[in-house]
């Protein structure tokens, strides 16, 4: 009996310890297993990471053409992980600029990449909104002497580089082929042409430019003013409009305006007044910016079809100058992506980007090189003409500071003063550089 009862507490054991090895062997295939699959999960998650989608945030006026669909679809091919939203802003610049200001002051994320107007950098730096983008150029090599130097110029603040050019417009000088010989060379010139050639071909006046008090009326004078050696703010914000260079610059300006072979209301004339008159055959020279070569061979619209040609601005005492137009690309500050917004910028302002913009939008390029392309300079006339480049070299912007809307008004009212005779070129100066100096104090 007692062995009978060793015999089944001895079975007992056997299988309790039979059964304990076998859990603990299956717990250490499950631990194993595990233990495999945690690391390929770890595995996984990292892939996952480095093939994350990001999406960042374009905001851009409004465009008509297939251009920035078409650079976007470039560039996302090429950064798989990185996917590019549009937001479209209103077409008045000025309505886009309060936008901005309204989203960026309170440190939104909502924007990441944003186009600037020529003339919005300086400010947008000062405020506190932009990310400044020279550890990028410098990291990426960007040459930035590829660019034209008014566009870089444009972007430059208190030596620090806050928007990239995209792409660009210049003040341009046109003249009727089937009149002139030879386009005049120097202001002086400009003037004696003018008389001489007024009323030829059934023209009505020998030149036509902006002349309004409005902003068209400042990219004027900035080319009188620079062709004679002035400025109007220095690369340090200083005020320096009070020279003698810009004197004789304002009085040149009060000759133009003053003669008899502009219209008797050219102090009314904007770029739509002096595109119309122009088309019409009205003047033997005008001073308008890229797009009138367009409407000047519109055969719907245009009475000189082929009978246009372009050439460079006349020159004061130090040459020939043109105001800068275009627009930057810059970075919201605040961006949550500063590395994915900068591998688009760098994309849309580099040659391929603006390549394309070209092709697809007839916007003119901020790299010299590229209108050395076939395809860009198929794109107009324009592209392909050599003196074209040379006005966009020597483009210079307006002046480059934060508070240019109020440099702006400033120079309107007193060179307004100026052109309609209530003021001297030298008291239209002294008066600018008094009110700009206590604007930028303010």
């Amino acid at each position: 009996m007692k062995f009978k009862r060793y015999v089944i507490w001895s079975l007992l054991v056997i299988s309790l310890a039979v059964f304990l090895a076998a859990c603990n062997s299956e717990g250490e295939e499950t631990s194993s297993t595990d233990g495999e699959e945690n690391t390929d999960s770890g595995e996984n998650a990292e892939e996952a990471t480095e093939d994350e989608q990001v999406t960042i945030v374009y905001a851009r006026g409004v465009d008509t053409t297939p251009a920035t669909d078409a650079v976007i679809k470039a560039f996302e091919e090429a950064h798989p992980n990185i996917k590019v939203e549009q937001r479209e802003m209103p077409a008045d610049t000025g309505q886009s600029h309060d936008q901005y200001v309204t989203t960026f002051s309170s440190q939104s994320t909502e924007i990441d990449v944003f186009n600037a107007d020529v003339i919005w950098p300086a400010e947008f730096a000062q405020a506190n909104y932009a990310l400044e983008l020279d550890r990028f150029i410098e990291k990426d090599g960007i040459d930035m002497d590829s660019y034209f130097p008014g566009t870089v110029a444009a972007g430059k603040f208190n030596g620090r580089q806050w928007a990239m050019p995209q792409f660009t417009d210049a003040g341009v000088f046109y003249y009727r082929t089937d009149i002139v010989e030879e386009p005049p060379k120097t202001w002086d010139e400009l003037i004696s042409q003018a008389q001489e050639l007024q009323g030829q071909e059934g023209t009505e006046f020998g030149y036509l430019m902006q002349a309004a008090q409005y902003e068209g009326l400042i990219t004027n004078a900035i080319e009188y003013i620079a062709s004679y050696g002035g400025q109007v703010v220095d690369e340090s914000n200083n005020v320096v409009v009070d020279s003698p260079e810009t004197v004789k610059a304002i009085e040149k300006m009060q000759e133009v305006v003053g003669s008899d072979f502009v219209p008797d209301n050219i102090l009314n004339f904007m770029e739509t007044e002096t595109e119309n008159a122009w088309i019409e055959g009205k003047a033997v020279f005008a001073r308008n910016w890229p797009y009138l070569m367009s409407s000047s061979n519109d055969e719907e619209r245009s009475s000189i079809v082929d009978n246009v040609e372009m050439a460079m601005l006349p020159a004061g005492d130090e040459g020939s100058a043109s105001a800068l137009g275009g627009w930057m690309t810059m970075i919201n500050r605040y961006s949550e992506h500063p590395e994915e917004a900068w591998e688009f910028v760098k994309f849309i302002s580099g040659p391929e980007g603006q390549k394309i913009s070209a092709v697809e939008g007839a916007r003119a390029p901020t790299i010299a090189e590229l209108y050395e392309d076939p395809e860009v300079q198929d794109v107009s006339s324009l592209f392909a003409n050599p003196e074209f480049r040379e006005v966009l070299q020597s483009a210079v912007p307006r002046p480059v500071t934060p508070i240019y809307p109020e440099i702006s008004d400033i120079m309107q009212i007193e060179l307004s003063k100026a052109l309609t005779g209530e003021q001297s070129a030298a008291d239209a100066a002294a008066n600018m550089q008094e009110k700009m100096e206590a604007a930028m104090a303010e």
